[in-house]
C-alpha cells in the first residue's frame, strides 16, 4: 500500500496534466473528454480516502506531505475557478453542433425533395 505523501504525490500529477486544456485560455473544447472529468473526480476521490485514513506521521514525512497538500488545494482551487468557464464553453460547443446538426438535418431534407 502507498503512502499518504505517494499517492497526494500522484493525485497532484494527474491533475497538473489535465488543468490546462481546462484553463480559460483553452478555447477548444475538443481538447476536453469525458475521461478528464472521470479522471479528476477518481483522483479527487483517492485523495478523499487517503487523507480520510491518514495517521500520525513522523515529521520528516509530514513536512513532505505538506508540500504535496498546499499543491493539491491550489489545484483545486485552479480546478475551482477553471470549472464554470469549461462548463459555458462545453453549452457553446453543443449548442454548436445541434445547430450544425439541425442546418445538416435541413440540407438532407432539401436534398431528397429535390430529387422528387
Amino acid at each position: 500500500m502507498q503512502n499518504a505523501h505517494e499517492t497526494i504525490r500522484q493525485v497532484n500529477v494527474a491533475l497538473r496534466s489535465v488543468l490546462p486544456r481546462l484553463r480559460p485560455e483553452n478555447r477548444h473544447c475538443s481538447t476536453i473528454s469525458p475521461e478528464d472529468f472521470s479522471d479528476i473526480r477518481r483522483q479527487i476521490g483517492l485523495a478523499s480516502d487517503c487523507l480520510t485514513n491518514l495517521s500520525p506521521l513522523p515529521e520528516e514525512v509530514e513536512e513532505e506531505l505538506e508540500r504535496e497538500l498546499l499543491e493539491y488545494r491550489s489545484n483545486l482551487e485552479e480546478l475551482r475557478h477553471c470549472l464554470p468557464d469549461t462548463h459555458i464553453r462545453l453549452l457553446a460547443e453543443k449548442s454548436r453542433l445541434e445547430t450544425l446538426r439541425d442546418h445538416l438535418a435541413a440540407a438532407a431534407s432539401w436534398d431528397r425533395a429535390s430529387k422528387l
